[in-house]
């Protein structure tokens, strides 16, 4: 089937394919408790996912000195590591991914993991030989900066114009603006609809079902 818009498609990891939302805010949180700091709300944890590990530490608990910074990461992984075993991909991501991969599209990750948690996450799900390319947030800039669609793009000599990022957070489609790349927002994830919404997605979908409708339709 001939490909209508698009031939690189781009995921978000953690909110977008990972059912890992809730899981990373109750670390945060916890962290936070643990060095008896100020406990962020749910919304203001989860905002920040997305972010590279360092800069999310720093937006959720603003004025921070580098040292707590430091100490609020450690604790965060601490937290996270020994819940990540239990997470699991959102249902009907490996059936989209593999029919997606079969038609041929080019499949990439853009997410502000560390590269040694998303090779881990991968494997646990499989997926390690799914996508022709990934990037994470320890080895670029972090979103919305454009450059790791533009390094993507690049690697696997596709267009911008003919890239769709697809992510749960205002940051994946920041970074597709910024790129010129189209934006496909879901809905399941850690950002309000609004948010999403002003962010003029050229989709946004309700369910992952949904978005592989979608896709399967008009990508």
């Amino acid at each position: 089937m001939p490909r209508k818009q698009f031939d690189l498609i781009v995921f978000d990891w953690d909110g977008t394919l990972m059912d890992s939302t809730a899981t990373i805010v109750k670390s945060i949180q916890a962290a936070a408790k643990d060095l008896g700091l100020p406990v962020p709300t749910r919304e203001a944890a989860a905002h920040v996912i997305g972010l590279g590990l360092h800069e999310a530490m720093a937006v959720a608990m603003p004025g921070l000195d580098a040292r707590m910074l430091g100490r609020m990461v450690e604790r965060y992984r601490y937290h996270y590591l020994s819940k990540d075993h239990e997470l699991t991909l959102f249902d009907g991501v490996p059936e989209m991914l593999d029919e997606l991969f079969q038609q041929g599209y080019f499949l990439a990750v853009a997410t502000g993991k560390s590269r040694v948690g998303l090779n881990r996450a991968l494997n646990a799900a499989k997926l390690l030989s799914t996508f022709h390319a990934t990037r994470c947030a320890d080895e670029t800039f972090s979103k919305p900066h454009p450059a790791m669609l533009q390094e993507l793009t690049r690697e696997l000599g596709q267009d911008l114009k003919r890239t769709v990022m697809i992510g749960d957070t205002t940051h994946d489609l920041l970074m597709a603006q910024n790129a010129g790349s189209s934006g496909i927002a879901v809905e399941y994830g850690a950002h309000p609809v609004s948010q999403l919404a002003a962010c003029r997605p050229v989709f946004s979908a309700k369910t992952v079902p949904e978005l592989h409708q979608w896709l399967n339709e008009n990508a």
